[in-house]
């Protein structure tokens, strides 16, 4: 019984979504809902990574471009891309992604510290590398990365 309980203390539920052909994810915990794509409405002088805003049942809420945050690859959305709606110390901000699939649990065990490679900005972000049985995802700081004075919002 206290093997189980720990156990459970050692799993989180992350949402995973898409970036290029990458997989990424949020603790669910701070994943408020997941949106169709939207139209939003342009915020003049916000940095560039901010889209606008959109009217989300009553609460208007900024909307993040994940890639252009992450200095990835600009994309065009289309019919599969979502507005993953979080929350990190009561910031409701919006992030475009590519897709989003599915909630997973994965064990604080298989997740590994990020190394570090790559550019020191994007792995600021990066709270960790999952693993499953068939893939390694990306998983995201949202309070780092919705930091109010680099994101502006």
């Amino acid at each position: 019984m206290v093997l189980e309980t720990e156990n459970k203390y050692l799993e989180n539920k992350y949402v995973l979504f898409k970036l290029d052909n990458e997989d990424y994810g949020l603790n669910i915990d701070n994943v408020l809902s997941i949106e169709k794509f939207q139209s939003c409405t342009r915020v003049p002088n916000a940095p560039e990574y901010v889209v606008g805003v959109i009217n989300l049942r009553g609460e208007v809420i900024p909307i993040l471009d994940l890639r252009k945050k992450l200095n990835l690859e600009s994309k065009p959305s289309d019919q599969n891309s979502r507005i993953i709606i979080t929350s990190s110390n009561d910031i409701v901000v919006g992030l475009i992604v590519d897709s989003s699939s599915e909630v997973l649990e994965i064990n604080d065990e298989n997740i590994d510290k990020p190394s570090a490679t790559g550019e020191k900005k994007f792995n600021d972000y990066i709270k960790g590398i999952g693993k499953d049985d068939k893939r390694l995802i990306i998983i995201l700081d949202l309070e780092k990365l919705l930091d109010i004075e680099q994101t502006g919002c």
